[in-house]
């Protein structure tokens, strides 16, 4: 109880002493059919659960593992992905009635393929589930025939199509890491196939050498000639009352064939060590999701090969976050030939006492050893130390996104630097592409593979293609790595950092990036366009100087009318910014809205040209144009032409913009005529003739210049010179609406007099309710002046007098009648 009080403690400290997460923005976003990323699909109606991918060497056939059926997928051709062959695989009918009889359900019985590997040239060793009884088959690569007879699959495929295994061929054996009875609860690490004097070889599971563990691959290192394994599973080292969830790195030795009397068919050469992706005085990720390999680059040693890991963390505090960790081959060949924990095996308490060495236990070639030294390695499998990450820090932190496969690629940019590439899938279905700065991560786009959250176990990356491949269990999915071709300015190509683009400015296009091309231009570290483009920001007084014409769009509103302008961003980094010409933006008039928009009343103090900035990485760009104005008088007026001082010129000619697929949009002014005829004949005075040039960009809006003749576009000025050319404000339409409101008033004020005056009058002549006709008739008129007199009392203290009571009022006291009398008495 009080480790388990400690444990607690430990975490809650630990998520008080984490630093706060830097908050990564993919820095453009492209949702599923976007077409500015070109993305293959490829789906049968007959075909599900498309998970295990096999990807041929040269890249151009892609061999899938499904439900049921084994696929050959030809992806030589750049738009398409055919299928050429389809080998069915299914159980039979009594195979699927046994496994309903073990008590699973129907839709987990057929025959999920699992294992898919290269054999040798020719043949495809293929494992599938099999309706809870794992087989294996021989394929031949060139006919795509299966082989007639089938091995028993115990121990190389799961059971389970739902449990997670890892397998890897290695000249000729084949390499598991799987359950080996359908409960799943013998997880084995074994070694099939093998021939000759080798003998298949499996652990030995009387000392729990895996404690229920979760497989997530396997690797073959060459020079070491040792595969590693990587799995998660229960910290028994740990004594805690929750289970303490760790991530391992196993190895085995190829040239082990087990002991000659101790550990007989068992590994000799089997160690295990934690990964911990942890930085100091944080909370540590130790779940293990997906893992790579990434390769020295030529000419250096095995022991710089790196391993790209994302790890999640079995904590509320770090619910929802992912982490990715690198370790270098050096780094654990160092802890496996360290120090060794102790297991007691009375209590199957793990300890660090030090103790002498009989062995190194996880050594090549102690298949010779003696007993003794093989009882050491037997129960001393465990290394004392753990596998820290490069740097000791995370690689990248990700509190926003849950991260569940990756992939690495090298690439060298064109100043001759490698740069390592991450491609991070989320669970969400995005597919995040990401470079490893000295600065930090910087992830390059995110890409929308599927909408709805699938099932993946696969994901392959061709780098002689450029292509990555998802396997989901709707179907494949084709990415490529580079999209240079989305950014049509040499702006927008520097500031995505892209290592696999850069700018030819001879060509003047984004293209893929090579060492062959010196002058193009790119800057993957700091993203400095001035440098790269040799281009320079301009700035506030450049952009409203009395010779820059800058084109617009016309906005045309009322007076005391709601404005809302909008900003496109020029990327998800970018901040928007608003100017006007020789005036501030006040707060007091107007609103920045979070998504860039700007929204006021329109006045005659706000109407005018506007415009906005895009600021990324200390670059500053034009998105938009504005120009509100007053809407004008609907009735057509007489053009009438205009003399220009000498020193002004006035543009006619619209100008000219084109879409484009990228970020921005491009458009430029032509050059200036002499004169303009209107209308009526008359001509412009002449101006002096000089080509000019104005270029705008804007993301998705066509700069347009505009007057008010003729419905022609033409250009303004900024600086002490009108910017539109527009006649004096005429009121005609506010006359005619104030016109008919006071007639509409006035009509209703009549109505209301008449109303009044008829009720006046209906009430004057309508007999008092109470005193029907016939019994005023039948009395005297003595009588009737009495009861007059009786129902009409009143009082002068405050109170109101009821309609109709002229007969008789009460004044100081006294009742009075209509004849000045008292009633009811005789005059």
């Amino acid at each position: 109880m009080e480790n388990h009080s400690l444990l607690s403690l430990t975490v809650a400290l630990l998520g008080l002493l984490s630093p706060c997460l830097t908050r990564l923005t993919p820095r453009v976003s492209f949702p599923i059919g976007s077409p500015g990323r070109h993305l293959t699909r490829f789906s049968n109606p007959d075909v599900s659960n498309t998970t295990t991918l096999l990807l041929s060497e040269d890249g151009d056939m892609l061999y899938v593992g499904a439900r049921d059926a084994v696929l050959a997928l030809d992806v030589s051709h750049k738009d398409t992905i055919i299928l050429r062959s389809k080998l069915d695989w299914s159980p039979s009918e009594k195979d699927l009635e046994q496994c309903s009889m073990k008590g699973k359900k129907m839709a987990d019985c057929p025959n999920f393929i699992r294992v898919l590997q290269f054999l040798n040239t020719t043949h495809i060793y293929a494992c599938g589930t099999f309706a809870f009884s794992p087989r294996c088959t021989y394929i031949n690569s060139e006919t795509f025939m299966m082989s007639v007879k089938s091995d028993e699959g115990r121990g190389r495929c799961p059971y389970d199509p739902y449990q997670r295994n890892s397998a890897i061929i290695v000249d000729g054996e084949l390499y598991t890491g799987t359950v080996a009875d359908y409960r799943g609860n013998r997880p084995v690490i074994s070694r099939h196939l093998s021939e000759g004097r080798r003998v298949d070889l499996k652990l030995d599971d009387t000392l729990g050498w895996l404690e229920d563990p979760t497989f997530i691959s396997s690797t073959f290192i060459p020079d070491e000639e040792k595969i590693y394994f990587f799995f998660s599973e229960v910290g028994r080292e740990y004594d805690f009352i929750d289970k303490f969830i760790v991530s391992r790195v196993s190895q085995i030795c190829m040239s082990d064939v087990g002991g000659q009397r101790t550990l007989q068919r068992r590994w000799t050469t089997f160690a295990k060590a934690q990964l911990l992706c942890q930085a100091d005085n944080e909370l540590p990720y130790n779940v293990i999701q997906d893992i790579d390999t990434l390769p020295p680059v030529e000419g250096a040693p095995a022991d710089d090969t790196l391993f790209y890991g994302i790890f999640t963390s079995q904590w509320s505090v770090n619910s929802g976050q992912s982490a990715v960790c690198s370790f270098r081959l050096s780094d654990i060949k160092s802890v496996f030939s360290g120090n060794y924990k102790v297991l007691n095996r009375d209590t199957l308490q793990w300890s660090t006492r030090v103790q002498e060495k009989v062995a190194n236990p996880g050594e090549c070639g102690l298949h010779n050893a003696s007993d003794n030294a093989l009882r050491f390695v037997k129960e001393n499998f465990l290394a004392d130390d753990s596998v820290r990450p490069v740097g000791r820090s995370l690689t990248l932190v990700s509190a926003e996104h849950s991260y569940s496969h990756l992939t690495v690629q090298r690439v060298q940019a064109a100043n001759n630097r490698d740069y390592t590439v991450l491609f991070l899938l989320t669970e969400s279905g995005y597919l995040h592409k990401a470079v490893l700065l000295q600065s930090g991560a910087h992830i390059i786009e995110e890409v929308q593979v599927f909408e709805q959250p699938q099932p993946v176990r696969s994901l392959k990356l061709s780098i002689p293609k450029g292509m990555i491949y998802v396997g989901t269990s709707e179907g494949v999915v084709r990415v490529p790595t580079a999209n240079c071709s989305f950014y049509w300015t040499c702006q927008q190509c520097v500031l995505a950092r892209d290592p696999f683009c850069g700018w030819d400015p001879f060509c003047r296009a984004c293209v893929k990036a090579s060492n062959t091309q010196p002058s193009i231009g790119q800057d993957v570290d700091r993203g400095n366009v001035e440098e790269a483009c040799n281009s320079v920001s301009l700035t506030h007084r450049a952009r409203f100087g009395p010779n820059i014409l800058p084109a617009g769009e016309l906005v045309s509103v009322s007076l005391n009318e709601v404005v809302r302008l909008q900003c496109p961003a020029a990327s998800r980094l970018s901040q928007q910014l608003w100017e006007r010409p020789n005036s501030r933006l006040s707060s007091d008039l107007y609103l920045h809205l979070e998504d860039g928009s700007l929204s006021f009343v329109a006045t005659p103090t706000t109407l005018g040209h506007y415009l906005c900035l895009s600021t990324e990485n200390g670059y500053q760009q034009t998105m938009a144009i504005y120009h509100v104005k007053q809407k004008s008088n609907p009735v057509a007026q007489t053009p009438t032409s205009y003399t220009w001082p000498q020193t002004h010129r006035i543009p006619t000619t619209q100008a000219v913009a084109r879409r484009r697929p990228g970020p921005g949009l491009h458009a430029s002014v032509g050059t200036w005529p002499k004169r303009k005829e209107t209308r009526q004949g008359e001509t412009e005075p002449t101006v002096p003739s000089r080509d000019t040039q104005v270029t705008t960009r804007q993301l998705g809006r066509n700069l347009t210049l505009w007057t008010e003749e003729s419905g022609q576009k033409e250009a303004e000025f900024w600086d002490g010179v009108p910017l539109v050319l527009a006649r004096g404000p005429c009121y005609l339409k506010e006359l005619v609406v104030v016109s008919v409101l006071l007639v509409l008033c006035l009509s209703l004020l009549i109505i209301m007099l008449i109303y009044v005056i008829r009720q006046r009058y209906r009430s004057r002549t309508a007999p008092q309710a109470g005193t029907p006709t016939r019994d005023l008739d039948r009395r005297t008129p003595v009588e009737q002046e009495a009861l007059r007199g009786n129902q009409f009392l009143s009082k002068c203290n405050g109170q109101a007098l009821h309609s109709g009571q002229a007969s008789g009022l009460v004044c100081n006291g006294a009742l009075t009648g209509s004849n000045g009398h008292l009633p009811n008495t005789p005059i």
